[in-house]
């Protein structure tokens, strides 16, 4: 069985309705044409694809001030202040036009996995299968009968393979190509995307004892003042399932009344994890040279496994219920 995560965005920019570079404006060419009509129907789909490559033209000659400013405005409801920010959203914003040169090699996928040896240890790191200079018909067959491929130059670029044989080498070289031609920096404008070199990789399939894909530990991480940072623990539970849902706790594993993005909150929180405070010395360790970053971790079977390093999650237009969250975090944002 073959599951597709493919969204071309940061996963909770994809929750919050950044899924392309058409989002903050409407489109004004309509297809409600009926079936009758044939020559009319393709004279509008012929219409409508024009307007969107003349709109797509426009906006990739708006300067990223302005491409961002409208974008926050959209999805988040306001103008951002990219002078003095205030908000989390703001601030996010701001290094996304100017990014600490360090975020290119901790961004990208591969290169960070020498980063996160050498601060947590190789044990920590899932067992890379692959990563080919180019994914061909060879490469295919000497891959395990499951196993994830991705990309390094983008957030959810990911497909899970759980069964070799119900996919082929042409589904996976079609979707590997469709990621490696995506400039990610063009859909949100992150600088700092620009200059990493898209490869497609292949890790080991991480599953918990009961076979299941172990819950997405995102941690964002503060830590701009003296002493242990503060930390807020986003758990997405049944990621590449059709029961998604995205619980906030703090790092005494109170169940939060927060929303960010639009996933939904559980009813009753989770269990919580017993090896907490191994999750939770793990994102300190990898904070510790920042003021901010998200720590993507997994945690089956009280092991501790490293997702990635996000420093601008979101693109800087994440919705948070309730929206003084927004106001909050920024406040913790140096």
């Amino acid at each position: 069985m073959t599951t597709t995560k493919s969204v071309q965005i940061d996963q909770e920019a994809g929750a919050a309705g950044l899924k392309d570079k058409d989002d903050f404006s409407e489109d004004s060419a309509s297809n409600d044409v009926t079936p009758s009509q044939p020559d009319l129907h393709r004279s509008a789909q012929q219409s409508a694809s024009i307007v969107r490559r003349i709109k797509e033209a426009a906006k990739s000659m708006l300067p990223d001030s302005i491409f961002l400013s409208l974008l926050h405005h959209r999805l988040i409801g306001r103008y951002p202040n990219l002078i003095c920010p205030a908000t989390f959203n703001e601030k996010i914003l701001q290094r996304s036009l100017n990014p600490d040169p360090r975020y290119i090699d901790l961004t990208d996928k591969l290169t960070v996995r020498e980063y996160i040896a050498a601060k947590l240890g190789e044990k920590h790191l899932i067992p890379l299968v692959a990563a080919p200079d180019a994914f061909t018909r060879e490469v295919f067959d000497t891959l395990p009968n499951s196993f994830v491929m991705k990309a390094n130059h983008g957030s959810s670029f990911v497909e899970v393979v759980r069964n070799k044989s119900e996919t082929s080498f042409e589904e996976l070289q079609r979707l590997a190509a469709q990621w490696l031609s995506t400039d990610f920096y063009s859909i949100a404008r992150e600088r700092h995307y620009r200059k990493i070199k898209p490869r497609i990789f292949f890790e080991h399939l991480l599953l918990d004892q009961s076979g299941q894909i172990p819950a997405d530990y995102k941690l964002h991480c503060f830590n701009g003042r003296p002493g242990r940072p503060v930390i807020y623990i986003l758990v997405i539970s049944d990621r590449f399932g059709s029961a998604t849902h995205g619980d906030v706790y703090d790092v005494d594993w109170n169940h939060l009344d927060v929303a960010i993005g639009y996933y939904k909150r559980s009813a009753t929180p989770a269990p919580r994890p017993q090896n907490l405070e191994s999750v939770l010395d793990a994102a300190v360790t990898l904070c510790e040279d920042f003021d901010y970053v998200r720590v993507d971790l997994y945690a089956p079977d009280n092991e501790v496994y490293f997702g990635e390093l996000t420093f601008t999650p979101g693109a800087g237009v994440l919705p948070f219920t309730p929206d003084r969250i927004d106001y909050e975090w920024g406040k913790l944002l140096a």
